[in-house]
């Protein structure tokens, strides 16, 4: 299986509700480093996973919405826990929709296996989510 990353940032606000959440409960800021991933078992005929250029355009543009935002205001993160988990989820999804409808270009499209979110916190914490794209 051939993997490609690229990497990139956001900026957001978000406060969380419940005890486990201690501090984090009151409005605070977070900075995550997110990497998507993408799989397939062979590459292309030019030899990739796909156009790195266009991932990254992907990428940049599924995190722009949520990008210098306070979730806690948006309708779609509203009575929702924004976690770094949850995160993961939701960014990856987007990103599976923009490459389900064509983004990366069809012969990636029906050739990926894989995408894969990565949030990194932190040094030492990150979660992930990854979601098929064929059965």
């Amino acid at each position: 299986m051939f993997r490609l990353t690229v990497r990139d940032h956001i900026m957001i606000a978000h406060s969380f509700e419940g005890e486990v959440f201690g501090p984090a409960q009151k409005l605070h800021g977070a900075t995550f480093v997110v990497d998507l991933e993408l799989a397939r078992p062979d590459l292309d005929e030019n030899g990739i996973v796909a156009d790195i250029g266009l991932v990254h355009d992907v990428l940049r543009a599924t995190l722009a919405p949520l990008n210098y935002r306070n979730l806690d205001e948006l309708e779609d993160f509203r009575g929702r826990n924004t976690t770094t988990e949850v995160l993961a989820r939701e960014i990856c999804e987007r990103v599976r929709a923009r490459i389900t409808d064509g983004a990366l270009g069809e012969e990636a499209r029906s050739a990926l296996d894989a995408v894969k979110i990565t949030l990194r916190e932190s040094h030492l914490a990150w979660a992930s989510y990854e979601a098929r794209l064929r059965p």
